[in-house]
């Protein structure tokens, strides 16, 4: 797929030198199925034993983010945050934005795909859109014939979602791809991330936008090891971004169990290994589903298993029918527009512009007056698409690429925020935050050069303060002004970011008020901000 536009706004040239320095940024590639010719590309732009410390060095991490108190944020500049609580409680829906309670439409349901590299996401993706009828078998033999060409067979299904050249020739997925499919109960957007630990930026693109998620673990001897080890592994960092970006509810789907022999006791090791993890990050055990299966022999995924192997001990759900199971959330249909750009499409022909992403809260019609942050022009909605397929509204929680007029296309980048023009979100550049420093992570100090992570932006960030330790259990302050802050810890600090963002207080918008600080290709630490501090 195309990688997302990089404007030529003149004010950020300098950010985008920085970005291009720095990692690989989010992109989002949206593949259109059922469509003659199977998945067409559009136009937009992954066994060490634990033991009882890593536990409860977990534990404690994880624990505090959903534990810490929020009373400073009782303490905040008033002209930001009461401001915009007050506007917001103002907001009347018009009857056009509510959902039809009566109707029979499918719930929408935003599922990542996540996992370490190589552990066969993209495999599964692309087998089970081809399951479903949503690739075409003329389409699947193209696939099967390009693969072998390049001696790569065993690929042909992770080529349906990975299309670049680049992405066929190294093997792996380096941005987010999504497609769709229909359960029982669901209309699907699948979003299949990269694994690869270079990548983690676009995996974050995707988590920002799921609702729930499929971890993929490979259970071949070795691999799983690989990938469940907390320094070279992805495993474990995918599991904590999930959490991080409020996921609950998690299919580990237990993959190549045909090369382990479908062994029931190599599943069970997985299995306690890799849900003790989960556990001590706070995934509720009864939003856990466990699925072993097989994708290359089509094992356990849209129906129940015909190996003999796997059903003398097996007697759950298939794949399809836990997707089917995961309850989709509530969406803040009510609340004013808010949407973070992932993506911008330009047709240059056309002279027009459009932004994609997920929106979180709100709804947009055709004709509707809108805002696009930080610039803060407005212009109007000229046309609407939903999961590539043109419609008249759009609601919190579709996948949408809304095409604007009225706008200078300059103005529209990724990491941006289109929001209601009455209700316009905040901007800034130095911030508050409470955060959680991951095991294994190096120190932060006074000084020290992060990336920013926040929605689908990316910033350079300078710690300017280390305000206090925080107990992880109360969210209380335990030591002021600390010297440092290391692995395990929990600490309130300040971020003063070279250029500004589009950002909300976490108790103000969870989408735009979750945080990761990153350095030297790790995530180091996860949080909330709790603060918008106002620089006179």
């Amino acid at each position: 797929m195309k990688q997302k536009e990089r404007q030529d706004m003149s004010e950020h040239n300098l950010l985008k030198k920085q970005r291009d320095r720095s990692e690989t940024s989010s992109q989002c590639r949206h593949a259109n199925v059922g469509r003659v010719g199977g998945i067409k590309s559009g136009d937009m732009s992954n066994e060490t034993n634990s033991s009882s410390n890593d536990i409860e060095a977990s534990e404690s991490l994880t624990s505090t983010m959903n534990k810490m108190s929020l009373t400073r944020e009782t303490e905040i500049s008033r002209d930001i945050k009461t401001r915009s609580a007050r506007s917001k409680s103002n907001h009347k829906p018009e009857e056009w934005m509510l959902l039809d309670k009566e109707s029979n439409t499918l719930t929408q349901l935003n599922l990542a795909i996540v996992g370490h590299v190589d552990s066969g996401k993209s495999t599964l993706s692309g087998r089970l859109l081809h399951l479903l009828g949503r690739i075409s078998q003329k389409q699947m033999h193209k696939f099967e014939r390009e693969a072998k060409l390049q001696g790569k067979g065993s690929f042909a299904y992770a080529w349906a979602l990975d299309e670049s050249g680049e992405e066929r020739e190294r093997g792996i997925t380096m941005s987010v791809a999504i497609a769709y499919f229909n359960t029982k109960r669901h209309h699907v957007v699948l979003l299949d991330s990269p694994g690869h630990k270079d990548f983690v930026p676009n995996m974050i693109a995707g988590a920002t936008q799921a609702d729930a998620a499929i971890l993929v673990v490979d259970a071949s001897i070795g691999a799983f090891e690989a990938g469940f080890d907390n320094l070279k592994g992805q495993t474990r960092e995918h599991a904590r971004v999930l959490r991080g970006f409020g996921v609950e509810q998690v299919i580990v789907a237990v993959n190549k169990m045909d090369i382990v022999g479908y062994s029931k006791d190599r599943f069970d090791l997985i299995k306690h290994h890799v849900g003790s993890f989960l556990q001590s990050c706070r995934f509720k055990e009864s939003s856990l589903t466990w699925i072993p299966l097989s994708v290359m022999e089509n094992q356990n995924l849209v129906s129940a298993p015909s190996e003999s192997l796997l059903t003398s001990w097996y007697q759950g759900p298939c794949l399809l029918d836990a997707i089917d199971s995961i309850n989709s959330p509530d969406r803040d249909v009510s609340k004013p527009l808010l949407m973070p750009i992932c993506d911008v499409v330009r047709s240059n022909s056309q002279g027009q512009v459009s932004a994609c992403g997920k929106l979180e809260a709100g709804a947009v019609r055709l004709g509707s007056k809108i805002m696009v942050m930080p610039s803060g022009e407005q212009g109007t909605v000229r046309s609407l698409e939903r999961d590539s397929q043109g419609c008249t509204i759009a609601r919190a929680g579709d996948n949408v690429a809304i095409a604007l007029q009225g706008i200078d296309a300059n103005q529209v980048m990724a990491g941006g925020v289109l929001c209601h023009p009455d209700y316009p979100v905040s901007v800034a550049t130095h911030l508050e935050l409470t955060v959680v420093v991951l095991e294994g992570a190096t120190p932060i100090l006074l000084g020290s050069q992060l990336e920013f992570h926040v929605h689908h932006a990316k910033e350079v960030a300078t710690v300017v303060k280390l305000v206090a330790m925080l107990d992880p259990k109360t969210g209380e302050a335990t030591k002021k002004s600390p010297r440092c802050l290391t692995a395990k810890q929990s600490a309130m600090l300040e971020v003063s970011l070279q250029y500004p963002v589009c950002v909300e207080t976490f108790s103000e918008s969870r989408a735009l008020g979750r945080v990761f600080l990153r350095s030297s290709g790790r995530t180091v630490a996860m949080g909330k901000v709790t603060r918008i501090i106002q620089d006179y």
